[in-house]
């Protein structure tokens, strides 16, 4: 299951759930948290307070683990289309060896290699639709006649040209329309020569012969599936040795360097990780996994590897990521309430008792500062996580989560002023309502969707967790949505001190019906229906709550002045409706229904109404507001004394985007062009 919960409607982060066609500006005083701003993006810098607090062994286990975290990066453009790395080092040689840097070709230019570090690949990061570039293709072969040689081609002109200009050429990363070979269609780097149905009964085979198993592998987690000369089909596995040995050796000698500074228990977990990189057994991946997820002690904290399949349309195969943290102290107290009352949560979810878990096991949740973000977790990264991904760990052992404070912060930061909720909040009382408790709203949803939404229920016997198909990631998202939204309205956390009063979940749920029925189609191309998993998650809730509460009145499309608003009139009732949603999405899961759950999905969650999108476009295009966030990394620099002893680790705020990622390609880059 992939259990990240992206960034999508904090009010600190409102500036992300709309759009515009931005101006290209400069940085400014009165903007010093936005260092870029191109297309539908902003480029946003995030700081690591109480850094300097820490021991000079856990500075230098950041230090290790940043230095890891950015070795993988040309693994995560390469798993994501098979000619990224020749498409963006063709673009960097041209981008710097360039004499003439302006007119509006260059200019268009340099906006499509920032979308592509961005994106970490030719295709958008959320639609998965191709880049379209603005400048021409005769343009663009004169700059390859100027700067590309022998020596620096990653492939030939003409391919690379119908690459980049031909829109029917390899069109979509992750295409999951309905009656396609999803495999097939689809321009991720996961499979090469096989089908749909080819690669389901691969898996298939292999769950078959697993059947019984109290601790099931993770099959295909951890490699990319071919077909031979002969014609057979086989994984060639990411591992040392293997495919992206190169960028993966690099990862283990960091790992290895932390490992000599970290205290005995990551010692083992670190150890753990680099077994499993050298031999690519996914049981040594769940050996490191049970071991991190019982590790809630240490003060800096780390993910490596390859974990979430949201790339994969079937859901096997895990994109690279890495995020470096350490534990905001303050900020934790509300997830410890939370983690110490998990059982009183459990047996309170209004789902069929028999899909609860009967004891919740090693919930481990912690608000925390976040140093470094690599992979598939950068530039655009979530403000949540909750892992291990393996149903059985989960139920076995626990799960740890986590919510990032300081990326949170500093979205706030970057969209205050934004002129958003006088647009689009109709009532004054909800527009008060939200400057006061919108933020709180906001954690407090985030740490109940990690903490414990992810974590809740059980499946029934038999059922393996792969029933649902490409329709699991949506589902899993609203499930951990209607959990942290229903609870966010129970009494219950005025009780334990976590709220002040039901104020705090009203907020939330006029930000979230509003975002998910309204205001998130600015993300999509007019045209366009609805991809991604987290707005499908959240369009799902809203229009089903929609269409239930039409008899109560409980939700209400508002015009005035010619614009539509969302108002929600009984706040009690939709909580019910998200009880009664909950009760029917963990039935689905628990027993592998597949198809309540496509019936589900396509039925509220795909579609999108043509006039509405068109008018919150227009909206928001008079607000020049990008719909997307990301960031540009913290840097870290050893101290030494003159013996060459390290005396300390020191963290700068880098402000300029596009040197952080030519940097990165100079000095991160391991892999060959094609793997």
């Amino acid at each position: 299951m992939m259990n990240k919960f992206t960034v999508i409607f904090a009010m600190g982060v409102l500036a992300l759930t709309s759009c515009a066609t931005p101006v290209e500006t400069e940085v400014t005083t009165e903007q010093p948290w936005i260092v870029d701003r191109f297309d539908d993006i902003k480029v946003i810098r995030y700081e690591v307070p109480a850094f300097e607090n820490l021991t000079l062994e856990e500075k230098e286990l950041v230090y290790y683990l940043a230095e890891a975290a950015k070795c993988g990066r040309d693994i995560i453009f390469d798993q994501n289309f098979k000619y990224n790395l020749a498409v963006r080092r063709t673009l960097e040689s041209i981008y710097t060896a360039s004499e003439v840097r302006e007119g509006d070709e260059f200019k268009a230019f340099e906006k499509y290699l920032k979308k592509v570090w961005f994106a970490n690949g030719i295709h958008h990061h959320y639609s998965n639709d191709k880049f379209k570039p603005e400048f021409s293709e005769g343009w663009f072969r004169e700059q390859l006649a100027a700067y590309i040689n022998d020596e620096n081609r990653q492939v030939e002109d003409d391919l690379l040209c119908k690459i980049i200009f031909d829109e029917t050429l390899y069109s979509s990363r992750l295409n999951r329309a309905e009656g396609v070979d999803v495999v097939t269609a689809s321009a991720g780097n996961y499979y090469e020569g096989v089908s749909q149905t080819e690669v389901e009964a691969f898996y298939g085979a292999m769950a078959a012969a697993d059947e019984g198993n109290p601790e099931p592998i993770s099959y295909g987690l951890n490699s990319k599936l071919m077909r031979d000369a002969e014609g057979n089909i086989y994984e060639n596995v990411w591992k040392v040795g293997g495919m992206y040995s190169p960028a993966i050796e690099k990862i283990v000698y960091w790992l290895e360097k932390a490992a000599e500074v970290a205290n005995p228990t990551q010692r083992e977990i670190i150890e753990a990780l680099i077994k499993y990189y050298k031999s690519g057994d996914l049981k040594d991946f769940d050996a490191y996994n049970v071991l991190w997820v019982k590790d809630s002690e240490s003060n800096v904290d780390f993910v490596n590897g390859f974990i979430e399949n949201y790339g994969d349309p079937l859901g096997y195969k895990s994109s690279w990521e890495a995020v470096v943290n350490f534990r905001d102290v303050e900020a934790c107290k509300r997830t410890e309430i939370m983690a110490a009352n998990a059982q009183w949560f459990e047996d309170n979810a209004p789902i069929n008792p028999d899909y609860r878990k009967k004891e919740v096991k090693g919930v481990s949740a912690k608000v925390i500062t976040v140093a470094m973000l690599g992979g598939d977790c950068f530039p655009s990264t979530a403000i949540g996580i909750n892992l291990p991904n393996a149903d059985w760990i989960r139920k076995e052992h626990g799960s740890k989560s986590v919510t990032i404070d300081n990326i949170t912060y500093a979205y706030d930061k970057a969209a205050q002023g934004n002129g958003f909720m006088e647009e689009f909040v109709l009532r004054e009382e909800d527009r008060e309502r939200l400057k006061t408790y919108g933020k709180l709203g906001d954690d407090l949803h985030t740490d109940l969707h990690e903490c414990l939404g992810h974590g809740s229920g059980q499946l029934a016997p038999g059922v393996k967790g792969n029933e649902l198909r490409t329709y699991s990631s949506t589902l899993e998202e609203a499930r951990a949505d209607l959990f942290a939204l229903y609870y966010l309205g129970d009494e219950k956390l005025v009780e334990i001190g976590l709220i002040p009063t039901l104020d705090v979940a009203w907020s939330q749920y006029t930000d979230y019906i509003m975002n998910g029925i309204m205001t998130q189609l600015s993300r999509i191309e007019p045209g366009k229906t609805v991809e991604e998993d987290h707005m499908r998650n959240r369009k799902l809730i809203a229009e089903w709550c929609y269409e239930k509460g039409k008899a109560d009145n409980v939700i209400e499309w508002v015009v005035e002045n010619g614009k539509r608003y969302v108002v929600i009139n009984d706040f009690v009732k939709l909580r019910q409706l998200f009880g009664e949603l909950l009760y029917e999405v963990q039935r689905i899961k628990s027993e592998g229904d597949y198809e309540a759950c496509k019936a589900l999905v396509e039925t509220y969650a795909v579609q999108v109404d043509p006039e509405l999108h068109a008018e919150v476009i227009e909206r928001n295009n008079a607000l020049n507001i990008e719909p997307y966030g990301g960031f540009v990394n913290p840097e870290y620099t050893l101290v030494t004394d003159e013996a060459g002893n390290i005396t300390d680790v020191v963290v700068s705020y880098p402000a300029n985007y596009v040197e952080q990622h030519l940097q990165y390609g100079r000095d991160y880059s391991f892999l060959p062009t094609f793997n």
